[in-house]
């Protein structure tokens, strides 16, 4: 995964609340056997009409937000199915972070295992900043996850809990299975200590 240290771009608007995983990643973008191209998908039939065509209306089709990095959205964020497809999209179309009051579990859980950054915001938190990045001009912000905090164009920095455990991942920019790398001599030597794998004799080939 790549690393998340302190990351600074656009924020996008998107208050609405139950923004579901079909509508970040509608069904008929799940039938690859990959994870490429996926970033088309991504809020497809809010961004384009029937004919292909985008919508001005929406709002990663809107001058000052067409790059976003980051996504400010209302509560329950990722709610409907599990498919991590939506994730993978979000990732590949440039998406970095996602801020929101609350998200749906395995949503969530989706996130951490990408390294996709899920920041839970408070309301009131969240209000400032949507008021802040309603105008375009003032939109780009910074996420330090390292300091934990948010920092917008303009106005105060905005502070942020997290897992230690994620968010010492996310900065390192390790998956599940990386992490438990990490600990692959400790565990080697627990088999052997008791019994579960044999301990090479020496001067043998270690396959």
């Amino acid at each position: 995964m790549t690393p998340f240290t302190s990351v600074t771009g656009i924020a996008a608007p998107m208050p609405l609340p139950n923004i579901d995983t079909d509508v970040i990643m509608p069904k008929k973008f799940l039938k690859r056997i990959d994870r490429e191209g996926l970033a088309q998908g991504v809020f497809h039939d809010l961004r384009f009409d029937e004919n292909g065509n985008e919508r001005s209306g929406f709002v990663l089709n809107r001058a000052g937000y067409r790059n976003a990095r980051f996504i400010v959205a209302g509560r329950n964020f990722g709610c409907g199915s599990s498919r991590e497809h939506a994730v993978w999209g979000l990732l590949q179309q440039g998406i970095r972070a996602v801020i929101a009051p609350s998200f749906a579990g395995i949503f969530f859980g989706n996130c951490e295992k990408n390294g996709l950054l899920a920041v839970e915001l408070p309301e009131d938190k969240l209000t400032v900043l949507l008021e802040t990045i309603s105008d375009g001009d003032r939109a780009e912000l910074t996420i330090d996850l390292d300091a934990q905090k948010i920092r917008p164009a303009q106005g105060a920095a905005l502070e942020f809990d997290i897992d230690a455990g994620l968010r010492r991942n996310l900065l390192l920019g390790l998956d599940h299975i990386e992490e438990t790398l990490q600990y692959a001599d400790d565990i080697r030597a627990y088999e052997v200590k008791n019994g579960l794998v044999s301990e090479p004799s020496r001067g043998s080939a270690d396959a």
